[in-house]
């Protein structure tokens, strides 16, 4: 029996490109990350996945780059399950500033630590901790039994909501994730065996 979970972060967005902080604003995606997006979606169709699920963010950069992979794959009338518990680290007072004009703002060592600590929220937003506070009961909840009976799922999310997802897959300590990049339009293939373990990372 199959149980396979796909995670795909969105294609680059207008303010990925523009260096922008983005959180829960709803920039669309740039011609490049409609392309990742199309990538994604024709390398998931030539390793033959057959998505039973799909969940994303109630953010349009995620919802549009599963569209776009479900046009690649010929996937039709898919259900879609999208939800706010998926988006992206609310960046609070940061959201919308370039990362360069923050830097200014706030000195390089205070906007590092806004990004790259676990449990540090920049003003008014989000810690990676309080993130995956959120996202993990719902995986927990509504993703992880469907995988588990055996359907490949897939997620389509973004940079953080997929590091707090990671991070409990794959086991890592709090130093670890802050490490970890999540490349976009990248999926990410977990395969799990019938002790419903991690048996498999795997990409396409």
């Amino acid at each position: 029996m199959k149980r396979t979970l796909i995670l795909v972060r969105h294609g680059q967005s207008e303010w990925n490109l523009k260096n922008l902080f983005t959180g829960w604003r709803n920039p669309g995606l740039t011609a490049k990350g409609k392309e990742e997006a199309k990538a994604a979606g024709i390398g998931l169709k030539n390793h033959d996945f057959e998505i039973d699920l799909c969940f994303t963010s109630a953010l349009v950069r995620a919802q549009r780059t599963l569209d776009i992979i479900l046009e690649e794959m010929g996937i039709n009338n898919m259900t879609i399950v999208r939800n706010q518990a998926l988006n992206e680290r609310n960046y609070g007072d940061l959201a919308g500033l370039n990362k360069d004009d923050a830097r200014m703002k706030w000195g390089d060592e205070q906007v590092h630590i806004w990004r790259r600590s676990f449990d540090v929220p920049p003003p008014g937003g989000e810690s990676l901790k309080d993130t995956a506070e959120r996202v993990l009961p719902y995986y927990k909840t509504m993703i992880e039994p469907l995988v588990f009976k055996g359907k490949t799922i897939l997620v389509a999310a973004h940079g953080n909501s997929l590091r707090a997802l990671v991070m409990d897959l794959e086991k890592l300590s709090p130093d670890e994730i802050v490490k970890r990049e999540i490349a976009t339009g990248v999926p990410i293939i977990y395969h799990f065996d019938e002790n419903n373990e991690v048996s498999a990372i795997t990409g396409v």
